[in-house]
């Protein structure tokens, strides 16, 4: 990277930072206080042990430097549950809850869309192809079942898992979802994920384009983890 870059990225960070904070703050007003409160624990706690045990020079940035990464941590989890709240409901919450996803896993959204807003999203990765349906229980079930036998077609064998993204019996929370896919047994090699994609190419090739339902597409919460982790 460029030296002149190095500005321009920390600026963005920045702006990344600051506009977690403000999505923050709308939902939790006391976020503000929160972390300053724990922030100035740490740091006369630390300043307590100095003056008892010492020496001082020690123990305060031993301080500094713990409050900040436990404000870090809580602000971390707070932007996030933040970001869940505002992005649940809407058409594309587990779309862009999916695209967290870590390198490895390939995202494909709205493969299948129906007038009626329901959904089904693609995974890729070492378990297999996961379908994630969201919209009404009983219609998205019948729309991930035909697109389980579709991909099923073209799978060579890899598993084609299908979940339902909400809150009811056998759903799972969008909150959840993530972690829930990451934990799923992996059965696919590099080679065959490889293999698998240019499969689901040919599948998505003489299939219709289906946008997106319309209305505002929720992208806050992959904008606020990349915020926290500094990409």
């Amino acid at each position: 990277m460029a030296k002149n870059d190095a500005p321009a990225e920390k600026t963005s960070r920045l702006k990344q930072i600051r506009s977690a904070y403000q999505l923050t703050k709308k939902s939790d007003p006391t976020v503000g206080l929160v972390l300053a409160g724990i922030f100035l624990g740490f740091v006369a706690v630390s300043a307590l042990g100095g003056w008892l045990i010492g020496p001082l020079l020690v123990w305060i940035p031993l301080g500094v430097a713990a409050g900040f990464l436990v404000a870090t941590i809580v602000f971390g989890r707070k932007v996030e549950k933040a970001a869940y709240s505002q992005i649940e409901g809407q058409a594309g919450a587990a779309a862009s809850a999916l695209q967290t996803l870590r390198r490895g896993w390939n995202v494909t959204p709205a493969v299948a869309v129906t007038k009626n807003a329901d959904i089904v999203h693609r995974v890729v990765g070492r378990p297999g192809i996961v379908l994630v349906g969201e919209g009404q229980p009983s219609r998205v079930k019948n729309l991930l079942a035909a697109e389980g036998k579709k991909h099923t077609r073209v799978a060579g064998g890899a598993p084609v898992i299908q979940i339902v993204a909400g809150q009811g019996e056998g759903e799972i929370d969008i909150r959840k979802l993530t972690k829930h896919v990451m934990k799923l047994p992996a059965t696919l090699q590099p080679s065959e994920i490889t293999d698998l994609l240019q499969r689901l190419k040919a599948l998505d090739a003489v299939r219709p384009q289906v946008p997106m339902p319309k209305g505002p597409v929720p992208t806050s919460l992959k904008g606020a983890r990349q915020a926290m982790k500094g990409r």
